[in-house]
């Protein structure tokens, strides 16, 4: 089986290059691990394909420049230089949507963004809270393999796989973000409720030295 052209590699890569997004890069890079970074870009770039998949249109079902702000800042709760003082998710949320109604981003689509950073890990509520929760959870999920029970695993073929990872490349990224997720938990009682993934993760590695995600990635499409 042949790979994909050029053009077709570069435009699977490209990033939106917009100011805002330019911004968003400039926030994450610093204070996020080079494994977490490429997982949120990742997560971009998948979300994109199953907005193709489904037959959604950018700039009618959903605007480019908020996927890509909610896919690349969903981890920021994680991040080296936050407060840590609330369960991740939200922590992010808070942290992204300050961040665009900064730079001039409409309070409505600010809390579009928070809605889907903060919603990621809530399968059955994210999907019902429109298509920007819809489009990141889905991206996010197959950037784990399937091992989060992302539906569109399969909007991914191997060629596609195989470019975006050559560009991001995984980095070992469920330990590294296991790690960040825990060890942002473990700072306050208040990051890790019970029953809320972190503070699953957190009681997981303490218990079993692993989290149950961790070991069912092992078996995931991409494996780590």
């Amino acid at each position: 089986m042949t790979g994909p052209t050029r053009e077709a590699t570069a435009d699977l890569i490209t990033l939106p290059g917009t100011p805002l997004a330019d911004a968003v890069m400039d926030l994450i890079r610093p204070v996020e691990t080079p494994s977490v970074f490429n997982h949120s870009i990742r997560s971009y770039l998948f979300a994109r394909l199953v907005a193709d998949r489904l037959g959604l249109a950018v700039g009618h079902d959903y605007q480019d420049d908020l996927l890509f702000a909610a896919c690349a800042m969903h981890d920021l709760g994680v991040a080296s230089d936050g407060p840590h003082n609330q369960r991740f998710e939200v922590e992010g949320a808070d942290r992204a949507a300050e961040f665009l109604l900064d730079r001039g981003v409409t309070a409505a689509d600010a809390d579009q963004v928070w809605q889907a950073i903060a919603l990621h890990t809530s399968p059955g509520i994210a999907e019902r809270r429109g298509t920007l929760c819809v489009l990141v959870r889905e991206g996010v999920g197959l950037d784990f393999g399937g091992a989060l029970g992302a539906g569109h695993v399969d909007a991914v073929t191997d060629e596609q796989a195989d470019a975006v990872h050559a560009a991001y490349p995984r980095l070992d990224m469920i330990r590294s973000l296991t790690d960040a997720i825990v060890a942002q938990a473990a700072k306050n009682p208040a990051n890790a409720p019970r029953y809320a993934i972190p503070g699953e993760f957190l009681r997981e590695r303490e218990t079993f030295g692993r989290t149950r995600l961790e070991h069912a990635c092992r078996s995931s499409r991409w494996g780590n």
